[in-house]
């Protein structure tokens, strides 16, 4: 299988917030694969990884110091998204070093644990080239809205 999205983690300890990605992949038909590569404890797997894969976007989770979205993007021009990890310190740590990269080396982060939100900034990215995926996102976000309405509907007799 060609993975359209591969995903790295920094530690087997990320499993769940790359669990909320895996539902949204899932349910929109998106192919992906992950590993666990820890930018610092094994640097040559994760470039490894990233200049072997065929895959369209890469996503980087990690906590604390969280260098593996930017190691990932040192070594390839597609597009990196940084998922930081909640940690002893909030997660504020991993927040800050995938997001404040330097110039020239970009990489879109997400909030802190939102595995989802990659997944979705990932498939609206891979919906550029594939417009049935277009339709199957606007088809999530359609049930998003209709949840909330509903919600709303619920509020007022409370």
């Amino acid at each position: 299988m060609t993975a359209q999205v591969l995903v790295l983690l920094g530690s087997a300890s990320d499993k769940p917030v790359f669990e909320k990605a895996k539902t949204v992949f899932d349910e929109l038909g998106i192919k992906w694969e992950v590993h666990v590569a820890s930018a610092h404890r094994t640097p040559q797997k994760v470039v490894k990884l990233v200049e072997s894969s065929k895959a369209d976007v890469f996503i980087g989770i990690a906590g604390l110091s969280a260098a593996l979205p930017g190691v990932i993007a040192a070594h390839t021009t597609k597009p990196v998204i940084g998922v930081p990890v909640d940690s002893k310190l909030g997660g504020l740590d991993a927040l800050l070093s995938a997001a404040q990269l330097p110039p020239g080396i970009p990489v879109a982060s997400v909030g802190i644990d939102r595995g989802e939100n990659a997944a979705l900034l990932a498939a609206a990215m891979l919906a550029l080239k594939e417009p049935e995926l277009g339709e199957k996102l606007a088809s999530y976000r359609k049930k998003m809205r209709e949840k909330i309405e509903a919600d709303d509907e619920s509020a007022q007799k409370w």
